[in-house]
């Protein structure tokens, strides 16, 4: 087991210390990427017209041996404005390696999901009430009655090679980046 933990360890450090940006390089960032996401897939363009706020992370590092991490910083977006910068961290553990990066995007449908998140010490996407991870041709069924609560997830622009089957917990965090 000490033969795995020198590396992991490394990866663990090269990954919780994430990049660093302003808060205005990372809403231009958080923008770019949403726009991106909307692009390429029209069940997430049809989310964010009835969302009420919607919280992008445009770049999400993992790295793992064994024992993996990931970390990204990102913009919740309400109405068009920055209303607030979140981070995103997990650990995991299982049998797994590689080194990834991607964005993801997090839809919150109703009053009741948007306050989990800014009441939380630390929003837990296993434990979000209503929590539904959307793929690509999750636009197909949508209606009007299906948009109206909880919050929904896309990931994209998968970049790396991640493999294998691990446990882990992914918590969201407000922070003040630099301005």
């Amino acid at each position: 087991m000490k033969k795995f933990l020198i590396p992991s360890l490394a990866l663990f450090a090269f990954v919780s210390n994430g990049f660093s940006y302003t808060a205005k390089e990372l809403r231009a960032q958080s923008e770019h990427a949403l726009k991106k996401l909307y692009s390429h897939n029209a069940g997430a363009r049809v989310l964010g017209e009835k969302a009420l706020a919607v919280l992008v992370f445009p770049e999400v590092y993992k790295a793992g041996f064994i024992f993996g991490a990931q970390r990204g910083d990102g913009v919740l977006f309400k109405g068009g404005s920055a209303a607030g910068y979140y981070n995103t961290t997990a650990a995991s553990y299982g049998f797994q390696a590689g080194v990834a990066k991607f964005s993801y995007a997090l839809f919150f449908m109703d009053s009741a999901s948007l306050d989990y998140l800014r009441k939380s010490d630390g929003f837990e996407l296993g434990g979000v009430p209503s929590l539904i991870v959307a793929d690509k041709g999750f636009g197909k069924s949508l209606s009007t009655t299906t948009l109206q609560k909880g919050v929904y997830a896309f990931f994209f622009s998968q970049e790396g090679l991640m493999a294998g089957f691990s446990i882990e917990g992914t918590k969201v965090s407000k922070y003040t980046p630099s301005n």
